[in-house]
């Protein structure tokens, strides 16, 4: 999806950028309530309820309550990053210094032409515990990333920025009782017993399968019977739940 060339001392590396993950979100169609033909989103004057043509639009930043200042296209363009195809990596980190908070979208690099240099940081990065941290220019858009290694290849992964990231010390502590030694010693065996591998396929979104369920029925005249929503129980003691947490994964595993 994207050419560069990793840069590092003298070293210049090129590389080609591949997406590794995908978006299997369900995207709904809007249709006329009863038409049932697509129908079309339009920017609305807020006043006057007539249509803004995209041309005729502005874009603004809201700087105080009844304040917007605006910002013409020409002005927004002269601010974009120069275009690059460099992945400047501007030092190199032990991988417990970027925590997961910081990760935001995975991507996979691989060689474009000079294998030898591209598997000689892949080792070299795999024997030293190190992951790069890199900054690049793709699409009009500034990254921070992470380069790491991810089985035999590199993987680059785009990080947040400092102001978007909320450190856990800034949450209230957390008020209440004191753990019961008796809790304590539940919880510890309920962890104890569900200690497994992770399993990525165990995992689905369960809404969207139900969702393409319905519509493959649907689409072949059939009619499918929805479940009741379930009533909200009253909660229960904590000693009360880690009990049948501990009997339900006794149970699973024997199963298993």
């Amino acid at each position: 999806m994207w050419t560069g060339e990793i840069q590092f001392g003298s070293v210049k590396l090129p590389v080609k950028l591949y997406s590794a993950v995908k978006d299997k979100s369900i995207h709904f169609r809007i249709l006329d309530a009863k038409k049932h033909e697509p129908v079309k989103q339009h920017m609305v004057d807020a006043a006057s309820g007539t249509v803004v043509e995209y041309h005729d639009a502005r874009r603004a930043v809201q700087v105080g309550k009844n304040r917007l200042v605006i910002l013409d296209e020409d002005e927004l363009e002269s601010l974009e990053p120069e275009s690059s195809r460099e992945i400047e990596i501007t030092r190199f980190v032990s991988p417990d210094a970027i925590t997961h908070q910081w990760y935001d979208r995975p991507y996979y690099l691989g060689p474009n032409g000079d294998t030898g240099t591209y598997f000689a940081l892949v080792q070299a990065l795999r024997d030293q515990g190190k992951e790069g941290v890199a900054r690049w220019v793709m699409r009009n858009k500034e990254y921070v990333g992470a380069l790491r290694v991810e089985g035999d290849h590199l993987m680059l992964m785009t990080l947040r920025h400092a102001d978007e990231v909320i450190p856990a010390s800034s949450l209230p502590a957390p008020g209440g009782r004191d753990v019961s030694k008796r809790e304590l010693e539940m919880a510890h065996q309920l962890v104890e017993t569900m200690v497994d591998e992770f399993k990525p396929a165990a995992y689905r979104d369960e809404y969207r399968d139900r969702v393409l369920e319905l519509v493959d029925a649907k689409a072949k005249g059939k009619v499918l019977r929805m479940p009741k929503a379930k009533a909200k129980k009253t909660p229960a003691s904590l000693e009360s739940v880690l009990e049948k947490s501990i009997a339900a994964a006794s149970r699973g595993r024997k199963s298993a």
